[in-house]
């Protein structure tokens, strides 16, 4: 008998699980090692990662600051994936739900705080459907690649942004050189510092798979990503699907922003997105396209984060601690990747 490795289209739930946790501890591992040759003690930082994370309330507090925006951009990265379309925009979307969320909050007083949190809520969704609604259409109508348009406009947001919050709304009292005023409505908070917006990131991802598995629409965004031409002959709107779809996404990504405006920093500053939108993306390609798996990916990202946070405070360097995060996501690409292996038997051989 011979064996030899065969790909399988998915993944077992359990297998995929053990897979990527090997490959954490592997890479933790070698960059453990690595750190040992600078003469850093990596065992000590481990467990000072360990004990500040999830050692106190306030560890945990951070972490729920950092997994909401995180589901929010990688849930409009994953949507666009599953019918074939990478929306790389994400970070100019979640600029422009932060834009329109200020500008609202900054222009209205007196308002009820519900009502006003509403008006927000759709404000961030409107900046970040606008922004991504011209590669919607040069995609939907003249197959324009939009991996190129988005990512262009993502550079035109950060400049405005950054225009406006040392410019015209400019906050003159403040000692930032890049912040516009305080808004005048806050999200409430849900635990400690994290705000209501966790909750709604997690209920919006569950909605969005719930909407995928069970729906009708959700069966022809599926089928368009699959097959393309095998939809338009079964008569399904392709078109108007990747239109939607499309437009979906780039509102989540700006109501990512507007949590970000209204419950975190509470006021529009140059660099208040922090690359959620680009972070986003690995969170997607992590959790496969699939919008419920991205509330894990996404707080195994927020872990990464803080953990590099924190190893930052400890005297390890910015350049050290991008590296450690790159070779934990590669080496967990690698694991996602070889738990669809499988050894099979191909028979005996011929004598």
């Amino acid at each position: 008998m011979s064996y030899r490795l065969q790909r399988l289209p998915s993944a077992h739930p359990g297998i995929a699980v053990l897979a990527r946790l090997v490959a954490i501890v592997l890479a933790l591992v070698i960059a453990g090692i690595a750190l040992a040759f600078t003469g850093a003690r990596p065992l000590a930082l481990g467990v000072q990662v360990i004990s500040s994370t999830f050692g106190s309330s306030f560890g945990l507090e951070d972490l729920g600051l950092l997994v909401t925006p995180l589901i929010f951009t990688g849930l409009a990265v994953a949507l666009t994936q599953r019918i074939g379309i990478w929306n790389i925009g994400a970070e100019g979307q979640f600029y422009l739900g932060a834009f329109f969320a200020t500008w609202l909050g900054t222009s209205i007083a007196g308002a009820p705080l519900p009502l006003m949190l509403v008006a927000l809520f759709l404000a961030g969704a409107l900046g970040g459907a606008l922004w991504i609604l011209i590669p919607t259409l040069a995609r939907a109508y003249a197959d324009v690649n939009e991996l190129i348009t988005t990512l262009l406009l993502n550079f035109v947001a950060t400049l405005l942004v950054y225009y406006v919050s040392t410019g015209p709304w400019r906050d003159a009292k403040s000692n930032m050189l890049a912040s516009t005023a305080r808004i005048r409505y806050e999200v409430p908070e849900f635990w400690g510092i994290v705000h209501w917006g966790f909750p709604v990131a997690v209920l919006m991802a569950l909605g969005v798979a719930a909407l995928l598995a069970y729906t009708r629409w959700g069966y022809e965004v599926r089928i368009a990503g699959a097959n393309p031409q095998a939809a338009r002959y079964a008569g399904m709107p392709v078109r108007r699907r990747i239109i939607v779809v499309m437009l979906l996404s780039g509102a989540i990504a700006g109501v990512a922003g507007m949590f970000e405006v209204a419950g975190t920093v509470h006021r529009l500053q140059g660099g208040i997105s922090n690359n959620f939108g680009y972070l986003g993306i690995m969170v997607a390609v992590l959790a496969r396209g699939s919008a419920l798996a991205v509330i894990p990916a996404a707080a195994m990202m927020a872990v990464i984060l803080n953990a590099g946070i924190i190893l930052q405070t400890q005297g390890i360097t910015t350049s050290t601690v991008l590296a450690i995060t790159g070779l934990v996501l590669f080496f967990t690409a690698i694991g996602d990747e070889a738990a669809h292996y499988r050894l099979v038997r191909t028979g005996a051989q011929p004598a």
